[in-house]
């Protein structure tokens, strides 16, 4: 693809200021078209069961395309859960049910899409503090706080200056934070995210639920990144 990949933009300090709010909802818009798709318009329901910005390639429009199929898996319905005695995917956008049991379904998709949007916002890695007890990672935990305390200007990606409507970050990353929820079952389906992202469409009412409380003391601070620890079954 012409653009590369995404992490090449949003990680980057000399590329990410290039990548403007209007690119960047674009993509994330591109993102929910083409995961409605898998999991619902194509003829086998599709799990990606790798989404992250690795794996989401940009052509010359800087329109996604979601790649890498080669952990994929088909399932018999959107509501379908299957289990693996081996987890692939990468720390960070992996889902907690999955991560830790093996089990995967479209909501696997789901809880990665919700990180990926994340970090389209804020230019951040999400790292997982599996030594204290931590399932979904710092990004998701911090940018929870940043919602509750009205402060979501804070989790914006400082390269993006003041060119953005509070209003669009503030649906989506809630959108965001309804998918990256814990629980399968509190996470938005796609098709949820698709009407819920057309603004004027509806009011956002659905509240994301705090993350659970890690062992130790957690201070929402983005700018420290513990390592990430984890073992696949």
């Amino acid at each position: 693809m012409h653009n590369g990949s995404l992490d090449r933009h949003i990680y980057d300090r000399t590329k990410g200021p290039l990548l403007d709010w209007s690119k960047r909802l674009k993509i994330i818009k591109g993102l929910i078209e083409g995961l409605v798709y898998m999991h619902k318009g194509s003829m086998l329901w599709i799990v990606n069961r790798d989404l992250k910005p690795n794996n989401i390639l940009l052509d010359y429009n800087m329109n996604p395309r979601i790649a890498d199929f080669g952990s994929a898996r088909a399932l018999s319905s959107d509501v379908a859960e299957e289990h693996t005695n081996m987890v692939v995917g990468t720390c960070g956008y992996k889902a907690p049910e999955y991560a830790s049991r093996g089990v995967y379904s479209v909501k696997t998709d789901v809880f990665s899409f919700g990180v990926l949007v994340l970090a389209i916002i804020s230019g951040r890695k999400n790292t997982i503090l599996e030594k204290q007890g931590d399932t979904v990672g710092d990004l998701v935990r911090y940018a929870w706080h940043m919602w509750k305390d009205q402060r979501l200007h804070e989790l914006v990606d400082p390269s993006l200056g003041n060119g953005y409507e509070i209003a669009e970050i503030t649906r989506c990353a809630q959108m965001a934070l309804l998918c990256a929820q814990e629980d399968p079952a509190d996470r938005l389906t796609m098709t949820d995210v698709a009407t819920m992202l057309n603004f004027e469409s509806m009011s956002l009412s659905m509240e994301p639920k705090q993350p659970t409380v890690l062992s130790k003391i957690f201070s929402p601070t983005p700018h420290v990144l513990a390592p990430c620890w984890w073992v696949s079954s």
